[in-house]
């Protein structure tokens, strides 16, 4: 496979970037190259080569104005020439993207081979790339890195913000990595959005740093006790990061001046950034902060620094008890959590974004409200004092980091590039199974094999009706090496994606409209409030689900409670600890139901798979109609009691085998597993 990636802002080469020395030269760039680099290291890929502008910029380096550069083998970057021979920032850059979409469908017209699939990097790449499918049939992927409607507070540019909703429903898919960004984020941009949302976590480049002494080498001369702890920020100056409230709150706290230094890597303070007037004003109150403050000999401000000065710095972080610090209004993933995780130095970081994801994955640091002075202080302290909580969280990060790793990354994405290259047709399918995915298809390994076999073989409609979200289901079917399906139902029967004329999964929208006709979410909000809900966390609500914690005896409590209210929703209980409401026309059984309207398919050809309390709906439906169903051996919630008889199949083996147990026994499939077990029909 050939993959290009296509990335045009910034000074983008390899192997060393000069982050910092423009106000987009971030880490976007380093989530490129960790990727591309691990896709070029994949057997079953042949090349991966990144496409970027073109500039004559001395001062920036020559290497921006070289047309071809060999990064490694199999790795390329190809840079695309227009009109406009400068460096242009991203504010300039709108301008030219007509330009360079011409020069890269020329490139394209005269390579001797075509990318098979696109990677674009923000929404002004992705019209290259949504340029070139048009033309040349090259299906792309999208990943935005940090988009608009953020919920950061920011004023928004209209233009990007319709530019980012357009891609996001047109591209094939979309990669993104925290589950803030996936669905919290991307829900802003309307209800079809989050139709193509993959979650991949990416890697961390581990680089050590050639000696220790070289972190302290560029603090040489600023700090009177440079073996103290360091609180240490490594951030671009933008508003968005937030370094003036780090700055502020060590200013104003004696007890962290008497316990560490504070040092900040804002960038390179050169002429170029400077020119920026975001980053000029950032830098001005960084400025006025630190040098108004009584805190010479404490505070370190280095205008300039390398990449080898950064992990450098991590590492005397670490070594020093310090803290590594992330005060982000809204961070869209976080990789230098990662960083400081790699090197075992603690984390305070913001809690708005993807490094609420991180800290909770790792365990190796404290998240606060971004804005918050004093549990900012307090949680610095906290780890500054507490030495046993300190290496628990430094072990925590050096135990964990593993997890985010480029190659796993690769591996992942490599399969979203086989599944939109290769869509298999709906046409001609005998059957179609609608099952559940956690402890129905998941539990047991060899049996989640032998159903991936089947589905292989036999090519049903295969749809997943899971309480998950979208992003979610995905990624514990990729973790399970499960098949990918053409229909999902998701977040508990309430979104059904369907694929649409060109075989890309759209929200079916005739069904939203149907639950928004009777749903008053901001109402049963309000009840579920008086009612004392024990809320889950703000990623698992959704527009047509409100989830909190609680046993079957509180959902019927709380069914009562709405019902005396005159609120119309429906109470689904599962797992004896999750409580779903949604509204009335919801649920796997309804939706079910219309995706095979939607489809052609008679309800005679439908299959449906549970094993608890938020299938019931879809088992019960079919227990006396058309359809069939199957309930797994592993089954909870009371439904061996609560159902039984009709065409509805109790196995008796578990997970995916009970599944194939119940397929066999309506004559759709051979169960392989071994030992044999005797099939007989309840």
């Amino acid at each position: 496979m050939f993959i290009c990636h296509i990335a045009l802002g910034g000074c983008l080469t390899a192997p060393t970037v000069n982050y910092g020395v423009t106000e987009d030269t971030g880490g976007h760039i380093a989530y490129i190259l960790g990727a591309a680099r691990a896709q070029a290291a994949r057997s079953d890929v042949d090349a991966v080569q990144i496409v970027t502008r073109a500039f004559d910029e001395p001062t920036l380096g020559a290497v921006h104005a070289q047309t071809d550069q060999q990064v490694g083998r199999g790795l390329s970057i190809r840079r695309l020439w227009t009109g406009q021979r400068g460096y242009l920032s991203k504010e300039n850059l709108a301008a030219e993207i007509p330009a360079l979409v011409e020069a890269f469908l020329e490139d394209l017209a005269q390579a001797k081979r075509l990318p098979d699939v696109i990677h674009a990097h923000f929404s002004d790449a992705a019209q290259l790339a949504l340029a070139a499918r048009e033309r040349f049939g090259i299906p792309v992927i999208y990943t935005p890195h940090s988009l608009a409607l953020s919920k950061s507070g920011a004023v928004v540019d209209g233009a990007r913000v319709e530019a980012e909703r357009r891609t996001l429903v047109d591209a094939d898919a979309v990669v993104l990595s925290s589950r803030d960004e996936a669905e919290v984020q991307v829900a802003a941009y309307g209800p079809g959005a989050q139709a193509r949302v993959h979650r991949v976590s990416p890697g961390v480049s581990l680089r050590r740093p050639a000696k220790i002494g070289a972190g302290r080498a560029l603090l040489a001369g600023t700090l009177d006790g440079p073996d103290r702890p360091m609180l240490l920020a490594v951030a671009r100056p933008v508003a968005r990061k937030n370094l003036a409230t780090l700055a502020r709150v060590y200013a104003d706290s004696p007890e962290l001046q008497a316990r560490a230094n504070l040092v900040i890597l804002a960038g390179q303070h050169g002429d170029a950034l400077q020119a920026n007037p975001e980053a000029r004003a950032e830098l001005g109150k960084l400025r006025e902060i630190l040098e108004t403050s009584d805190l010479r000999g404490k505070v370190a401000f280095p205008p300039r620094h390398t990449q080898g000065d950064v992990a450098a710095l991590y590492e005397a972080a670490a070594q020093s008890g310090g803290v590594f610090v992330n005060l982000a209004l809204h961070e869209p993933f976080g990789l230098t959590m990662l960083e400081a995780a790699s090197h075992g130095l603690p984390v305070v970081a913001t809690q708005e974004g993807g490094p609420a994801d991180i800290v909770a994955d790792l365990g190796h640091g404290i998240c606060v409200p971004p804005r918050d002075r004093e549990a900012i202080e307090a949680a610095l302290l906290s780890l500054l004092d507490d030495r046993v909580r300190w290496s628990d969280a430094s072990e925590a990060g050096r135990t964990h980091v593993g997890r985010y790793d480029w190659s796993k990354w690769a591996e992942e994405v490599q399969l979203i590039c086989e599944d939109i290259c290769h869509a298999v047709p709906l046409e001609g399918a005998r059957v179609m199974l609608a099952s559940d995915i956690d402890n129905t298809l998941t539990g047991c390994a060899p049996s989640a094999a032998l159903f991936n076999a089947w589905i292989t073989r036999d090519r049903p409609i295969f749809a997943v009706a899971t309480g998950r979200s979208l992003p979610e289901a995905r990624r514990i079917l990729r973790d399970w090496n499960l098949p990918m399906p053409r229909v999902f139902i998701t977040s508990v029967g309430t979104e059904v994606y369907l694929p649409n004329d060109q075989g890309r999964l759209c929200l079916d929208e005739r069904f939203a409209r149907k639950l928004d006709a009777g749903w008053e979410r901001n109402r049963v909000e309000r009840a579920l409030m008086a009612f004392g809900f024990n809320w889950q966390a703000r990623v698992e609500q959704r527009r047509w689900k409100l989830s909190g914690f609680g046993d079957m005896r509180t959902a019927r409590r709380l069914e009562r409670y709405l019902a005396r209210r005159d609120v119309a929703a429906q109470v689904v209980a599962s797992h004896d600890r999750l409580i779903d409401v949604l509204p009335l026309a919801a649920g796997k059984g309804a939706a079910v139901c219309a995706a095979a309207r939607r489809l052609g398919m008679p309800m005679e050809r439908v299959v449906v798979a549970g094993d608890s309390g938020n299938d019931f709906d879809m088992l019960q439906a079919v227990q006396d109609g058309p359809g069939r169903g199957i309930l797994v051996g592993n089954a909870m919630d009371g439904l061996r009691d609560r159902l039984g008889g009709g065409r509805l199949y109790q196995a008796r083996a578990a997970h995916a085998a009970g599944v194939l147990e119940g397929l066999e026994t309506f004559g759709l499939a051979i169960n392989t597993m071994e030992p044999p077990v005797k099939m007989v029909a309840q």
